[in-house]
């Protein structure tokens, strides 16, 4: 219609969490993508795990239900990875990690080596033993840049909580005296990259994820919009000791589908003048989120 302007908006999507549990999709959350997609809404899928490639998480969702393309993945393995190729070109590294980090270095032009490396970089990953550990504390003290893909002290497994990236770390940090360095969320770093892929300005994006200290600390930090989902790792009654607060609070992202607006693009919220659309009385005691 003449004089109708369509503003444009976008989406990084948390996935543990947000889209699924373990090995069971959360309800909804087919039904949400599958609407992105067929509306042309930019979004890409985070995650701080830097096991898989792209191609792994793309099959993993997909036997989930969930149907996205590569070009729809952004892990902190490929944030680092770019990070540091633009820090020394040509570089090269000692890592402790898998595949997804591995292949995102390769890719990116770092070499792999187990010799005076540039940096010593630390992933997710099950192979992780003192020998590693020895031979890394050795590197960084001749020099070698400690970086992380992420600093989650531990991650979600449908058997229990298992040791995450930033526990192994820990170990590197103590034993050298040493803070690593760390491009996964919250960082500005994983955000700027991820949101650059939108092709999209600050303002004309949303972070949906279910942690308050990674998603939406990342998301407040950086200026994009946030919205809350609390079918992961955080509970309303979480939410009053935080300094910081999501736009938006949803039981789960399906709900995320009622709230696109209707030209498809821009989240009601953002849209001013509206309180976040929650009447359910058993989060009535939480402060009404207006938009910004």
């Amino acid at each position: 219609m003449k004089g109708t302007t369509t503003v444009k908006h976008g989406y990084l999507v948390d996935m543990d969490g947000v889209l699924y549990r373990g090995p069971e999709m959360i309800p909804g959350a087919d039904v949400f993508i599958r609407q992105l997609r067929a509306r042309q809404i930019p979004f890409r899928l985070l995650t701080n795990n830097s096991q898989r490639t792209r191609r792994d998480v793309v099959a993993k969702v997909a036997r989930l239900g969930i149907e996205v393309e590569e070009e729809h993945i952004f892990t902190s393995a490929m944030a680092t990875a770019r990070f540091l190729a633009r820090q020394k070109p040509g570089g090269t590294a000692y890592v402790i990690g898998e595949g997804g980090l591995l292949t995102a270095l390769h890719q990116n032009g770092f070499s792999v080596v187990d010799h005076e490396p540039d940096y010593v970089v630390v992933g997710e990953g099950r192979t992780f033993n003192l020998e590693m550990v020895e031979a890394a504390v050795r590197m960084i003290m001749e020099g070698a840049k400690l970086i992380a893909t992420n600093l989650d002290a531990n991650c979600p497994t449908q058997h229990g909580l298992r040791p995450g990236c930033g526990a192994m770390v820990a170990m590197l940090e103590l034993a050298t005296g040493i803070k690593a360095f760390s491009v996964g969320k919250p960082s500005p770093v994983m955000m700027r990259i991820a949101g650059d892929e939108l092709g999209l300005a600050t303002d004309e994006i949303t972070m949906i994820g279910d942690t308050m200290e990674t998603d939406i600390l990342g998301g407040v930090q950086f200026g994009f919009h946030t919205g809350l989902v609390l079918s992961g790792g955080t509970r309303a009654e979480d939410l009053p000791k935080y300094a910081y607060r999501p736009e938006v609070i949803v039981d789960s992202v399906a709900e995320f589908t009622e709230l696109l607006d209707q030209s498809g693009w821009r989240p009601l919220w953002s849209t001013g003048g509206g309180e976040r659309r929650n009447g359910r009385e058993k989060r009535a005691a939480l402060p009404a989120i207006h938009s910004a």
